[in-house]
């Protein structure tokens, strides 16, 4: 007689392998693509995450929790070798800290974060993580996009697996912790589902569960709710608040949209007109409700204007 367990493995290995037979083509016309590059570069960096966390002990989420890690830009020209986007960029991100980076489409926000993630190096200066250069994807610095990379055929419990695999867990624990993700995630009644039979919001939930599985001590974040509803939205922001309590991660989250960035950071950046602005200081604690405070208002105005919007 089969167990519970072996039947759901059955049910999720048949349904991997149908929606690997069906998106198949789709997958290797994407392959030449940037997109699809970047998609690759970030399972790659999350799995990495697990590998470079194999020796630390079995975590998941009741874990003890990496420590953040510092990461600096130091003089630094940013883009690519034709076409330099920032110039003397110079920002320091503590450990734990969530930085938010803000400013209009457009102005090299997402070339700041593939720099901090090592896919882009620095054109001048230097990028350097905990003082040492930055040379290339590192096994610690986790990749949240806008498009989620989640892999099509599998479901969102063997997603969130993948950097639990690479660990060396045995099935079971990384299963159980898999599980533990998508519940705090409040993807429990989803968990066996594949990707493209959610919603835009909940393959977002699940690619959060899978980029913080790994315990990395950095998440890199390129507009992750940006083709979300202004409701999900909001309710991401929430989520992604409360999941990173106790985590000890640090946190680069770029983002085109003023209030979102002041409610997320801890410190905001302004970035525009191809270089860093100043960087400011957020009132806390985090409140929605505090459209008057006097402080809040000011900073925003002050975030507004420098951006010339």
């Amino acid at each position: 007689m089969s167990t519970s367990s072996e039947t759901e493995t059955e049910t999720e290995a048949a349904a991997e392998t149908e929606a690997a037979t069906n998106t198949a083509a789709g997958t290797e016309t994407a392959a030449g693509t940037e997109t699809a590059v970047e998609t690759r570069a970030q399972v790659g960096t999350e799995v990495a995450a697990g590998a470079g966390l194999r020796n630390e002990g079995g975590a998941g989420v009741a874990g003890t929790p990496p420590r953040g890690t510092r990461l600096t830009l130091r003089a630094a020209s940013l883009g690519r070798p034709d076409a330099a986007a920032v110039s003397g960029v110079d920002v320091d991100v503590s450990p734990g800290e969530i930085l938010t980076v803000v400013g209009p489409s457009g102005c090299g926000k997402s070339t700041l974060l593939r720099t901090l993630a090592g896919l882009l190096p620095p054109l001048a200066g230097t990028a350097e993580q905990d003082g040492r250069p930055i040379h290339g994807p590192g096994a610690d610095r986790a990749l949240v996009f806008q498009e989620d990379a989640l892999l099509p055929w599998r479901t969102l419990r063997a997603n969130v697996e993948l950097p639990l695999a690479v660990q060396g867990l045995p099935r079971a624990e990384r299963r159980r912790q898999a599980t533990a993700w998508l519940e705090r995630v409040g993807l429990t009644a989803q968990l066996r589902q594949l990707p493209h039979r959610v919603s835009g919001g909940q393959r977002q939930r699940a690619q959060l569960a899978r980029a913080l599985a790994g315990r990395p001590r950095a998440v890199l974040m390129d507009e992750p709710f940006g083709a979300l509803d202004a409701q999900t939205r909001a309710g991401m922001q929430d989520l992604l608040v409360e999941v990173l309590h106790g985590t000890g991660a640090t946190v680069v989250f770029v983002t085109h949209d003023v209030d979102e960035a002041l409610f997320l950071g801890d410190r905001v950046a302004l970035l525009g007109a191809g270089r860093l602005g100043a960087v400011r200081e957020v009132p806390r604690p985090r409140d929605r409700t505090a459209h008057d405070d006097p402080a809040r208002v000011a900073l925003r105005r002050d975030v507004l204007t420098s951006l010339g919007t």
